[in-house]
Formats: C-alpha cells, sequence, structure tokens
C-alpha cells in the first residue's frame, strides 16, 4: 500500500472510530453490553499490536547487529554509541525542564483546592515498582530467548551490541552470519509490509474502544488539564524541531513530513512499537541509512521518551496544585534530577509514566491517590505521548547521522522504491544457503 495512501486511511479509520465509538456509548446504556461492544474493539487492536510485537524482536535484531558490523570498528560503534546517549541526556532534561515550566506558569491544578484523599485510597499503580539497582540488572538478558519472547527491547539490545562486536572481531569468518541477518531483514520488512495493510482497521478499532467507555464528556471535564498539556507538547515539538535544525539545518521540516504516518500510527495506537518498522523505513527516505537508525532507535525506545518525560514533571505538579502543596524551587530542581534517573527504566514497566509519577509524588509527600485525578484521561494523552516520542526518536537519528557525517540525499517514492528492489534482489540473487555458507 502507498505511504499516502495508507495514511489516509488511517485519518479515515480514525475520525470513523470516534464517531462509532460515540454512538455507542450514546446508544447502549447497559454498561456490561456497553463493555462487550467495547471488548470487541479492543480484541481487532490488540491483534494488530500482538502482529507488530512478533516482527519487533527479530527486527530490531536483525538491523542492529547488521547496522553495526557494517559500522567496521569498535570504535566508530563506541562514538555513534557516546553521541547518541549524549543527545538523548540533553533532550530529557529539556523535556523535563519544560513541563515544569509550563505548569508553573500556567497552574493548570491551581484553584482546585481539592481535600487531600485517604492515604489508602487505591490508584491499582506500584509505586515502587522503579529503581536504579533494578533498571541496571534488568539491562542484561538471562536468557536472548527470553529477551526476545517478552519484546524486551533494552535486552535485545545489549545482546545485539556484544554479538555485533564478536562479528567485528572476527571478520571475514562472520561474512555468513550478517548476510543471513540481512536477508532476515528483508524478510521481516515485508512482513511488514502486510501487517500495515492492516493498521487503518486498528486505528478504528482503538479509538472507537476508548470513546465508547470514556464518552467525549470526560475530555471535556478535564478540558483545561488536557489543553494545557497539549500546548506543552506543542512547544516541545518546536523545541525538538529547533534543536535538530541547529544540527542538519532546513531538512529537519522534511524529515517531519517525511515521519507523519509512523506518528500518526503512534498517536492512534498509543504504542511506539506499532511505528518502529515504518519509521526505519521513513528515515531511510530522508538519508538516513540503516546502519545507524537500526542503532538509535532501539535505544532512543529506552532512554529517549521526550512526550513520557514532560508528562511526568508536568502532572507531577498538576497533582501537587490541586491539593494546594507547595513546592519550592529546590524541591522542584531535585525532583528533575530524580526523574532523569529514574525514568530511564520506563520502557520495562507497565503504564510507564503512571509508575514514574506514583514514585515521585512518594518522594514529596504529596498524596499517590492524586494519579486518580489523571487516570480517567490517561489514555488520550498518552496518544500525544506517543506520538511525540517518536519524533524525538526521529530527529535524534537524523542529528547523530549528521555527526557522523552519513546523512545521505532525500529519496523521492520512486528512488526509494528502486533501492528497496534493488536490494531485494540482492538478497535474492545471493541465495540463503549461498549466504549462510559464504
Amino acid at each position: 500500500m502507498k505511504r499516502t495512501k495508507l495514511t489516509g486511511w488511517i485519518v479515515i479509520g480514525m475520525l470513523l472510530g470516534i464517531a462509532v465509538g460515540y454512538g455507542c456509548h450514546r446508544a447502549i446504556d447497559d454498561a456490561q453490553s456497553l463493555k462487550s461492544v467495547a471488548d470487541g474493539f479492543a480484541l481487532v487492536t490488540d491483534l494488530f499490536l500482538r502482529l507488530i510485537k512478533m516482527i519487533v524482536a527479530p527486527l530490531v535484531f536483525a538491523t542492529l547487529v547488521v547496522g553495526v558490523a557494517k559500522m567496521g570498528d569498535a570504535k566508530a560503534v563506541g562514538r555513534v554509541g557516546v553521541r547518541t546517549l549524549a543527545w538523548f541526556l540533553g533532550a530529557t532534561f529539556v523535556s523535563l525542564l519544560l513541563g515544569a515550566l509550563v505548569a508553573n506558569w500556567l497552574q493548570p491544578g491551581a484553584g482546585l483546592n481539592l481535600p487531600l484523599p485517604d492515604s489508602h485510597a487505591a490508584t491499582g499503580i506500584q509505586a515502587g515498582a522503579i529503581s536504579i539497582r533494578e533498571f541496571v540488572t534488568h539491562l542484561v538478558p538471562k536468557s536472548v530467548v527470553q529477551a526476545m519472547a517478552e519484546n524486551e527491547i533494552l535486552q535485545i539490545v545489549v545482546f545485539a551490541a556484544f554479538f555485533s562486536l564478536g562479528i567485528i572481531a572476527i571478520g571475514e569468518q562472520a561474512k555468513g552470519i550478517v548476510k543471513l541477518l540481512e536477508q532476515i531483514s528483508a524478510v521481516m520488512f515485508k512482513v511488514t509490509g502486510y501487517v500495515m495493510a492492516f493498521a487503518p482497521v486498528a486505528v478504528f478499532a482503538a479509538l472507537a474502544h476508548v470513546v465508547a467507555i470514556q464518552g467525549l464528556g470526560v475530555l471535556l471535564s478535564y478540558g483545561r488539564f488536557m489543553g494545557v498539556f497539549i500546548g506543552a507538547l506543542v512547544l516541545l515539538w518546536c523545541a525538538i524541531v529547533a534543536a535538530g535544525g541547529l544540527v542538519i539545518g532546513g531538512r529537519v521540516f522534511g524529515l517531519v513530513r517525511s515521519v507523519r504516518l509512523p506518528m500518526l500510527l503512534a498517536f492512534s495506537t498509543a504504542s511506539s512499537e506499532s511505528a518502529y518498522p515504518k519509521l526505519l523505513e521513513q528515515l531511510e527516505r530522508s538519508g538516513v541509512p540503516r546502519r545507524i537508525s537500526s542503532f538509535v532507535l532501539p535505544l532512543g525506545y529506552s532512554f529517549n521518551l521526550d512526550g513520557s518525560m514532560i508528562y511526568c514533571t508536568f502532572a507531577t505538579l498538576f497533582i501537587a496544585q490541586a491539593y494546594g502543596i507547595h513546592l519550592s524551587f529546590m524541591d522542584q530542581a531535585a525532583m528533575l534530577a530524580i526523574l532523569m534517573l529514574t525514568s530511564k527504566g520506563m520502557a520495562a514497566v507497565p503504564k510507564a509514566s503512571l509508575v514514574v509519577i506514583a514514585a515521585t509524588l512518594g518522594q514529596f509527600n504529596i498524596p499517590e491517590a492524586g494519579l486518580l485525578l489523571i487516570m480517567g484521561v490517561d489514555t488520550f494523552l498518552d496518544m500525544g505521548r506517543t506520538a511525540t516520542n517518536v519524533l524525538g526518536n526521529s530527529v535524534a537519528a537524523a542529528v547523530v547521522t549528521k555527526w557522523e557525517g552519513q546523512l545521505g540525499p532525500v529519496l523521492s517514492e520512486d528512488e526509494y522504491e528502486a533501492l528497496a528492489t534493488a536490494r531485494e534482489e540482492a538478497h535474492a540473487g545471493a541465495g540463503l544457503v549461498e549466504g549462510v555458507t559464504t
């Protein structure tokens, strides 16, 4: 399916999903019947996300190993890694700081004057789920098979990095393995094309499920909170684009246009994984070679969650303001420092942003039950956060590529299709058996 055609169908799916979900919400009075209908929509979305998860682990491993192997030496890998992490740390700090500045400036929770809740009020979120020790030990997989089965991206990255360095060390002897992995990645991209054809239906079902359960009234009730946060995301988008523009110039605007389809997928499904395969393709169209994007993106999925970062400071301060709890400048500086560290374990934890916020609230004697104030609209806000994460990682990949002096020309639709065809023919010509035995 052509890129522009797929984008159009996804937009149509989003609009139809909202309309059908709202119709179900208004027409079905019985809560149990409404839940059954919504569960039917959720089933469709879950199937799509499972198909995506089926692709991600082999795709990340194959493309990352091939990319690192083609860098040629361990020094190049180390240089790219250091530059990538430096950009990620800077982006994380800016995101956290911007969330705090907007919350302090516009005071979205001020004036609510809510009474302090019962300390035993249940939120369903385990605040103690993240610690530095757990994050560090979680980096290294007990078994690469288990890591791939559970789609633990960071663990796959760690194993792939060691595997790639081993390939570089033995040189020519590993040529067959690299060729085989190139062919595996080509097959997985072909499978991605089949799965993406199902995306508009999944997007329709995802939004229909959310709106059927919660309706549109929840958006009006939390209008100020959501409006201010969306404004903060827009400011963050501007900051990301401006920072990228300082390095890659005016090409950053073409990059943003190029990745609009992966961002749309991430937004509508609230899943970064759904955007990963298509994001690799779109970055290659924009001149970012796969040997770099396949290295930067998996790391970014754990270390560069810009949209989630801005939400952590923003939501924490909103809850404090709602209860009339004042946090001094030093308190907020400490909060940023804590989040810079603890947030790096987010990717491995369910309901990641809420878990990090819960842990942060406890550090500053803010009632953890305050999470109940935002959980009703968290699904809607998660869409914006996820799309922002995709944008941040796209710009990061382009910036690192520019620093490496390898940012290529932008490819037209026909040029990219010609490149993809040539790659497929090369893999077919080499043959699977030859690739293994060469």
